[in-house]
């Protein structure tokens, strides 16, 4: 049989992610810090995209024209749909909600209470008063923030700022090194020394290994070993230590407290994480009241005496969603339109650089880009707010009972529920409850907390959320009385009772889950609390 090529010319239908949705399913995942992230960058290269602030006019037209992130009237985009779904996450029905959001959103017009007036703060009355700054003039922040600079000061013209005020944070290796310059005089120690610090971890515990640094350097690892214990000398005690018992142990002997007695406690510290007083009394040849003293004494030190330089700073969880009671008592759904990013198209500079560009090819082909490029961003953004806002308002719809009355009546709830219910994709309620926020009167939380899995009813009634059943468990044993531990046999019967299906095994996994220790060592550790409070 004979090979021969032919050219055949088939049709066929398939799904294809356009860059468009690409960018829209990427928008939609993000949340309202990361969204204003990738607005800025498309605003510093997009020539025709400018910031909407909200103000004037214009935004208050645009609201009032169903088209809230565009300018000069333009009739509000169709909704895309591109064959996956996606698409359908803009209709009527989210439109008035949006509406109501974004004209709530715009500020108002006068003077903000909380504006503070540098002038009253720095007036020239006072500074007309102190001596040999008369020449100031005004007192206006400028001119005075110029002489200062001029003067010979510490702040230049420009430069004047509260953030100058700020202290320098000193990272754990600029503390170790400033000391061992002190410390050290020889150069071979100073080598080992600075090679030491540089293995210290963010906690302050020694991350490499000895002899791996010896052979490095060349030297043996008794040398290194040497040059070890007076780097653990220097402040914060019991840095470079190697573990947990090394580390309380030089916290000790910088207070001349590691008597035999604790070094026999530090030796089984296993066993006072199991609370076996008993034991540990025998081990460490000491009596209830020392033993009490010496396990008082180990909770003061620092486990991780690193963490106090270089603390990265505690970033605050910003709220996507806004939900409030409203004055009529129902649930208000909103977003926060102060994280949220606005932009508009520059239609009118589009026109005029047009005509400019008309008889560049290369030209026109780079403004057309840009002006489908800024389109397709303000729809993606319009969509994404509607989506967000349908999504979240379903979830208050469905979990009314948790807001009302708190985490006892939280339902179960899975991504499924949201989709049919609002008509969209799993996948696209997925993407919108993924990292994002939600203020509410009971507190920030986020999207996800509100889906939980269920757990039947004993009486084959309404199922329970299994977060209001943890919640459940633990309102048990925070209520339990030192002389009546309760196991988790009695914990299933209580459950039981009030008509929760559930097994030991499950009961035991919540508690660990919440860091609950077993009934065994909670009766050790309240025995422990009660001797001590009754010698206090």
């Amino acid at each position: 049989m004979a090979l021969s090529q032919r050219l055949d010319l088939r049709q066929g239908q398939s799904l294809v992610l356009t860059p468009q949705l690409q960018q829209a399913i990427k928008l939609l995942q993000l949340n309202n810090m990361e969204l204003a992230e990738y607005v800025e960058g498309e605003l510093a290269q997009n020539p025709l995209l400018d910031r909407d602030d909200g103000e004037g006019p214009a935004a208050l037209e645009a609201v009032a024209g169903d088209n809230l992130l565009r300018h000069d009237g333009e009739a509000p985009a169709a909704p895309q749909q591109d064959g996956d779904g996606f698409g359908d996450a803009i209709d009527d029905g989210g439109r008035d909600t949006l509406d109501r959001t974004t004209t709530d959103a715009i500020p108002a017009t006068g003077d903000d209470p909380n504006d503070i007036d540098y002038d009253n703060n720095w007036g020239s009355a006072g500074i007309e008063e102190t001596e040999g700054v008369a020449a100031i003039g005004s007192g206006d922040l400028s001119s005075w923030s110029s002489a200062g600079g001029g003067g010979g000061g510490i702040v230049g013209d420009d430069d004047f700022g509260l953030e100058q005020m700020v202290a320098e944070s000193k990272t754990l290796r600029d503390h170790l090194l400033d000391q061992m310059s002190m410390e050290f005089d020889a150069p071979r120690d100073r080598l080992i020394a600075a090679h030491l610090i540089d293995m210290v971890d963010a906690a302050g515990y020694l991350s490499g290994d000895i002899d791996t640094l010896a052979q490095q350097l060349g030297t043996d690892a008794d040398e290194v070993e040497r040059v070890l214990k007076r780097v653990q000398g220097l402040d914060p005690a019991g840095v470079l230590a190697r573990d947990l018992k090394e580390c309380l142990a030089l916290q000790l002997a910088d207070k001349n407290r590691l008597d035999p007695c604790m070094q026999a406690l530090l030796d089984n510290l296993d066993m006072l994480a199991r609370r076996e007083v008993a034991a540990l009394k025998k081990v460490c040849g000491v009596d209830d009241e020392d033993l009490t003293d010496m396990i008082g004494e180990i909770r003061a030190l620092n486990p991780k005496p690193g963490e106090a330089f270089d603390r990265p700073l505690d970033q605050p969880v910003v709220p996507d969603v806004l939900i409030r009671r409203g004055a009529d008592g129902k649930w208000v759904v909103e977003l926060n339109s102060d994280t949220l990013p606005r932009v508009l198209v520059n239609n009118a500079y589009y026109a005029e650089v047009s005509k400019v560009a008309a008889k560049d090819r290369k030209a026109k082909e780079y403004l057309s880009e840009c002006l489908q490029s800024a389109n397709w961003l303000t729809r993606s953004l319009h969509q994404r707010a509607t989506t967000i806002l349908k999504v979240s308002t379903e979830i208050v719809r469905q979990q009314d009972g948790f807001f009302e009355h708190g985490i006892q009546y939280l339902r179960p709830l899975v991504l499924r529920d949201i989709a049919d219910a609002i008509g969209m994709h799993e996948s696209t309620v997925s993407r919108v409850t993924s990292n994002k926020f939600a203020a509410t009167p009971r507190g920030i939380f986020e999207l996800k907390y509100f889906f939980t899995s269920s757990i039947a009813s004993a009486a084959g009634g309404e199922a329970h959320s299994a977060e209001a059943v943890r919640h459940r468990i633990k309102g048990l044993i925070d209520g339990e009385p030192a002389t009546a531990i309760l196991s988790d046999d009695r914990i299933v019967e209580l459950l039981r009772a009030d008509g929760v299906d559930i097994a030991r095994r499950t009961v035991a996994k919540y508690r660990e889950a919440m860091r609950i220790p077993s009934s065994v060592q909670r009766r050790r550790e309240k025995a422990g609390q009660a001797v001590m409070a009754g010698r206090r």
